[in-house]
């Protein structure tokens, strides 16, 4: 009888050392502990500044022309409009390089959708009251 009570209480000492060590992997790995952690809403909003430094770095890729700087940023009903100074052609002296303005369409989500030139000026040239 005293090997059968040993062998009872290694057998339950085994059972009950595993049982934790099962439960605990088991909750760790659990499906929904991945879904309470935190993620980016498909419908989260980008901000004004990002949007411009996007399309600004987007068209300079796309164009291979020296973005002046952003003139204009305006949110439409698909996303954005972004109007960038763009130098096309650099000359000497500075004030006579001619510029162009660029009106940049970008998704809701920042990417570059498509662009076309409104406007091309010598960079020294004043502006016609309209």
């Amino acid at each position: 009888m005293a090997d059968q009570d040993s062998t009872k209480r290694t057998t339950s000492k085994k059972t009950s050392a595993k049982k934790p060590t099962k439960k605990a992997s088991t909750t760790k790995k659990s499906p929904g502990a991945r879904a309470s952690a935190p993620r980016a809403e498909p419908g989260t909003r980008v901000k004004a500044s990002e949007v411009a430094a996007a399309a600004a770095r987007q068209f300079a890729e796309l164009s291979s022309k020296t973005v002046e700087g952003v003139t204009g940023l305006q949110r439409s009903d698909d996303g954005w409009v972004v109007e960038l100074d763009v130098l096309e052609l650099r000359r000497v002296p500075e004030t006579t390089d001619v510029l162009a303005t660029y009106e940049i369409s970008v998704s809701s989500s920042g990417e570059l959708e498509g662009y076309r030139r409104v406007h091309r000026y010598v960079r020294g040239q004043a502006e016609d009251p309209a």
